[in-house]
């Protein structure tokens, strides 16, 4: 049986194949016809991935007319028991619940019988089919390049609101991100060349409405006209949800001195800023790396995330929630509300990542960590000591320790090696989450890796360098030390260095120890199905 990002993936075909044909809203045709030059058949700026979520995502809101997840499964699967199997719902005792007690009573199970979800594991389906928003999952693996695509639908959004003032079409937009690491990532909404994405009289629009804001620390509000449209908020959730304990000292300003207590002028903080974007209008609200609300803490981490949108669906017009993410599996579990899927193997064959096959090298050090340090940083300026980017940057490496303690251990070992084979010393950053013992300095060293000119070759990290981080020019990745518990670590860390750009033809490279091989392999499966 095909998954619902299949079916949605073929109906899509069909609709672009017949000119996105649209009645109702006939300058979507324009917006995706544009996508693409006419006379060379190249995309002006999306890459094919993104330009294929595009449109999925305006198959579902023009055509289907923003279903809710469930409806559309009920829809595209009219039989009892292809939905079943469509939901996962194949156990021998649901089939025959249904069978005694018919569909309807196994949906009100799922909602409600706490036991029977825990049993089954069906914590993810539960939360997706018993929101009260339609709400999609967007699975593409890293280097497709998830926030042009959020950008992309933002704009497009945008224009289709300005073109149809009356209809339901995103009017506001909120950006959502699980840490402050991913929040720097998605500045790249500010460069995204939304010229290249708009038709011209419709770009002209969008410019002159648009507004991109981004919570900083120590703000007690959201800096914007409250009941006003076309603002883009970029926040992280615990900026702005409903709980308040991660809101410091530091953020309340004046407002303390006026409060009671702290509690309540923490209180009155969140209150703010959640009241200035309920205020706004037709919402539509994004979610990057979603997967964050399905990870192991999913009753915790998922019902706070989620009470923050709940809320801002129940006081102002959400019109849609977009979740993008890498993976499109919970505990080697689809999940359900994935509508395109876009894998790590396909965007290694499309020139996206960096190839890696033969290149992952596991060694067995028997516990002396000093030895395996100094064979990696031999083995990497042996192999990339030379190579560049075609923008002129040099091959870098990233080493991954467990604890600051690792690190400051085999230090000496990583200073030593390098001035065996005539390196520098200085070619080493650290960086660590500790900001105790990384200086500011440090810290907007490793922001400035991008550019070509960037000195350091050897990144030594400790809590950072995973999720989000996007450098090209890292060409290897070495896990220092196993891990006894991962939470996907040793996946995200591995998989930071297959960033590809137009013009490499060299592999990547991981580093890793035994054990951590085998984590590394079972995470993809889990993560990736593959």
């Amino acid at each position: 049986m095909n998954h619902l990002y299949q079916i949605l993936a073929a109906e899509t075909k069909e609709w672009r194949e017949a000119g996105y044909p649209c009645e109702d809203y006939p300058v979507i045709r324009e917006i995706l016809e544009w996508q693409t030059d006419l006379e060379t058949g190249v995309t002006r700026y999306l890459r094919m991935p993104q330009l294929r979520a595009l449109e999925v995502y305006w198959y579902l809101r023009v055509v289907k007319g923003t279903p809710h997840i469930f409806d559309l499964y009920r829809k595209l699967y009219p039989k009892p028991a292809e939905l079943l199997e469509a939901l996962g719902l194949v156990q021998d005792e649901i089939r025959n619940h249904v069978l005694n007690e018919g569909i309807d009573s196994l949906w009100h199970r799922l909602k409600y019988d706490d036991d029977f979800v825990r049993d089954f594991q069906l914590q993810a389906l539960r939360e997706s089919l018993n929101l009260d928003y339609p709400s999609y999952i967007f699975a593409l693996a890293m280097g497709a390049g998830k926030t042009v695509l959020i950008g992309a639908i933002i704009a497009t959004e945008f224009a289709m609101a300005l073109e149809y003032l009356e209809a339901d079409f995103a009017h506001n937009a909120l950006v959502f991100a699980p840490g402050k690491t991913i929040v720097e990532a998605l500045r790249e909404l500010a460069e995204v060349p939304y010229s290249r994405i708009l038709p011209p009289r419709l770009y002209k629009l969008f410019a002159a409405s648009a507004k991109l804001t981004f919570t900083r620390d120590g703000e007690t509000d959201i800096p914007i006209v409250r009941g006003s449209s076309f603002n883009v908020i970029v926040t992280n959730t615990e900026k702005i949800r409903i709980t308040v304990e991660t809101i410091r000292k530091g953020d309340l300003g004046s407002l303390f001195a006026n409060a009671q207590t702290e509690s309540q002028a923490k209180q009155d903080v969140a209150n703010r800023r959640l009241q200035a974007i309920a205020s706004l209008p037709r919402l539509a609200i994004f979610s990057d790396e979603a997967h964050h609300l399905y990870g192991q803490p999913l009753d915790t981490r998922l019902k706070r995330v989620r009470q923050t949108v709940n809320y801002l669906a129940d006081e102002t017009q959400v019109i849609c929630v977009v979740n993008t993410t890498g993976t499109p599996y919970y505990r080697r579990q689809p999940l359900k509300d994935v509508v395109i899927w876009y894998s790590l193997l396909e965007g290694i064959a499309d020139g996206y990542l960096k190839e890696l096959a033969g290149s992952i090298q596991a060694y067995n050090f028997e516990g002396n960590a000093g030895k395996y340090v100094a064979h990696v940083i031999r083995d990497f300026f042996a192999d990339y000591g030379d190579v560049r980017l075609p923008n002129g940057a040099p091959a870098r490496l990233a080493m991954y320790f467990p604890q600051t303690d690792d690190l400051a251990q085999l230090r000496p070992v990583i200073d030593q090696t390098l001035m065996e084979i005539g390196q520098s010393p200085a070619l080493v950053l650290v960086n660590t989450s500790d900001e105790s013992l990384t200086s500011q300095k440090d810290i907007d060293a490793f922001n400035r890796l991008n550019q070509p000119e960037a000195p350091h070759r050897i990144m030594l990290l400790v809590n950072k360098g995973t999720e989000g981080w996007n450098c090209p020019s890292l060409f290897a990745c070495a896990l220092v030390r196993r891990l006894t518990s991962s939470n996907n670590f040793v996946l995200q860390a591995a998989s930071r260095c297959l960033r590809q750009v137009s013009g490499n033809v060299h592999k990547a490279r991981v580093y890793l120890s035994q054990d951590n091989f085998s984590i590394l392999d079972r995470q993809l499966q889990e993560t990736y199905g593959e």
